[in-house]
């Protein structure tokens, strides 16, 4: 740029081809002026300026700006200069040209729908690889059943938990921030199990990314498990047993396994909820079981009524102590296929609690009461087990007794169940006024023959 000398105004400052006039003024106060011949919107405008300084600096940035052929550059105003000067000193320690960043935001406020680059940052950084603690997913496991131990769980389910998780750290022996929503349907898919046990393993490995996002283990945001897709378990068949088939199953049971068996059958207790009761969970007297927070799989206490033939089942045990199964889990298993082996019936899964579930509903006609006893919920009661089985099915299923179902006459002794177990009968179970047993249960406990 060269400038036309002058000791005089109008002072001429040239670039290019392009010339931009400064004229000096004298103010209504007397106070010299400085006023800008500005062109650039392609008429002339008169911009006043207090000192020769920055007139000066304004008509070199016009004229520059013209003489490149950008008119809208020169065409902006005092204020707008002096915004686009601080924008400079802004981006001066990222060294990053003000285009590039002007088109890096206008990008960045259209894929955001807005103004939300704020939010974006706050994300990325709460997601960052960089800022999680790196762990390899055997090592969030071990960390996890360690916890769970440590929290009390109980021996079974610390037993599910490590089953399933076990098989999840030996597919994917990576860093667990690495896993995503793709890599956890694939491995979903490839199990070969049915819909239930998807859905198992969906629910035990989401809690393991709920874990390690807690720990800064996995991103927050999503939840890897959450996202995969697994077929409904809506559409399993409910099993459950006929009242001719616990007959023999109660007849063909050990005495070690026989409490259990009956509690399941006409209590509705989880298999994991008979494994941890103890007898003195079990009120023969007031007519209740009491399903603790501690042995419920839900963690909520519920009050259980004892049927009149679960009584009666019950009876021989009243005295006892300590819990009512006092084998193990694979002892557990044992027993049951003993039984089914003797009985001649096959054993299906969680029937003894679906049986409850659906010849309670029958009986009761409420959803609601039989949740209550069942631990769980209406929905669930209703859209399981309605219409499952009819009342006249409900009625022969707790009219279910020991003699019906375990002693046909007498046994070793010369004396059948009821002869044996009268005393302890009459001692436990509930009276009626005056301390007199109610007619019912006099003949449920007087003859064999007496029982239905």
């Amino acid at each position: 740029m060269k400038r036309i000398k002058s000791q005089s105004y109008p002072l001429r400052i040239r670039a290019g081809n392009t010339t931009v006039a400064i004229y000096k003024r004298t103010r209504a106060d007397g106070s010299p002026g400085f006023e800008v011949a500005d062109y650039s919107t392609g008429t002339r405008k008169l911009r006043s300026f207090p000192t020769a300084a920055t007139a000066r600096a304004e008509a070199e940035r016009i004229a520059f700006a013209l003489a490149r052929g950008d008119a809208a550059a020169a065409a902006v105003n005092g204020k707008d200069a002096a915004s686009y000067a601080r924008a400079l000193e802004l981006l001066r320690p990222t060294g990053q040209s003000l285009e590039l960043v002007a088109s890096t935001y206008a990008k960045a406020y259209a894929d955001l729908g807005g103004d939300r680059i704020g939010e974006a940052v706050a994300f990325f950084l709460r997601n960052n690889p960089d800022n999680l603690t790196q762990r390899t997913v055997a090592e969030v496991v071990a960390e996890m059943l360690a916890q769970r131990e440590a929290d009390g769980v109980s021996a079974c389910h610390l037993r599910d938990l490590r089953g399933r998780l076990s098989r999840f750290a030996k597919a994917f022996q990576v860093p667990m921030a690495s896993i995503t929503a793709a890599d956890m349907q694939r491995w979903l898919d490839g199990l070969k199990v049915g819909p239930r046990s998807k859905q198992n393993f969906r629910k035990t490995t989401r809690n393991l990314f709920s874990y390690a996002q807690r720990r800064n283990h996995y991103a927050r945001g999503s939840n890897p498990a959450s996202e995969a897709e697994v077929p409904s378990a809506n559409g399993d068949t409910v099993e459950i047993f006929t009242p001719s088939e616990m007959v023999k199953l109660l007849a063909a049971s050990s005495t070690e396994f026989l409490p259990a068996l009956a509690l399941g059958a006409f209590a509705g207790l989880r298999t994991a909820e008979l494994q941890r009761i103890a007898w003195s969970d079990v009120d023969l007297a007031g007519g209740f079981i009491t399903i603790t927070a501690k042995n419920a799989k839900t963690r909520t206490r519920r009050i259980v009524p004892i049927q009149t033939n679960l009584a009666l089942w019950l009876a021989p045990h009243a005295r006892k102590i300590g819990k009512v199964w006092r084998g193990t889990l694979s002892q557990w298993g044992v027993a049951q296929e003993a039984t089914a082996a003797a009985s001649g019936v096959v054993w299906k899964r969680n029937a003894c609690r679906h049986s409850y579930a659906s010849y309670r509903l029958a009986a009761t006609q409420s959803a609601a009461q039989v949740s209550l006893e069942c631990g769980n919920t209406p929905a669930v009661i209703f859209a399981h087990y309605r219409e499952l089985v009819r009342p006249d099915a409900a009625a022969a299923w707790f009219a279910i007794m020991p003699s019906t179902g375990r002693c046909r006459g007498a046994n070793k002794t010369g004396r059948s169940w009821c002869e044996q177990n009268r005393n302890n009968a009459r001692s436990v179970l509930p009276l009626g006024r005056g301390g007199i047993i109610c007619p019912l249960l006099q003949r449920r406990i007087g003859l064999c023959g007496d029982a239905t």
